[in-house]
């Protein structure tokens, strides 16, 4: 748990998915600024956020919820990307690729929430 949060590739992984969510946004309506644009970019600064405080805790069982929110977060994001292809917003090329991105930022952080959640089980 020494490490900063900016050295978790987890993070680094999400911001990377976050910029992709911001760029994409970028082209939605304008009708849409105050809903689903406003909604996925908060969904998507979520994960990288609640990685980071979570870290910034120094306590493993508050790491691992705070992990969780952003896996939940990740899941609106995943759920939100889905809608914009549907509403015809981005093609679905644009949506595959930040697709690839939230799948990877899942895995790794399912990952690291089970490496957590063993240290604890094992100091129980």
């Amino acid at each position: 748990m020494g490490q900063h949060f900016k050295d978790l590739v987890v993070w680094q992984k999400a911001m990377e998915m976050v910029t992709e969510v911001y760029k994409l946004t970028d082209s939605f309506p304008k009708k849409e600024v105050y809903s689903l644009t406003d909604q996925i970019r908060r969904a998507g600064v979520s994960v990288p956020s609640n990685i980071a405080e979570g870290q910034a805790h120094h306590n493993n069982r508050e790491f691992v919820h705070f992990l969780r929110h952003s896996s939940g977060s990740l899941a609106e994001v995943e759920t939100q990307l889905h809608i914009a292809e549907r509403l015809g917003y981005a093609d679905a090329t644009s949506i595959e690729r930040i697709l690839q991105r939230v799948n990877e930022v899942g895995r790794i952080l399912n990952g690291l929430i089970g490496s957590i959640r063993e240290q604890v089980d094992s100091r129980s």
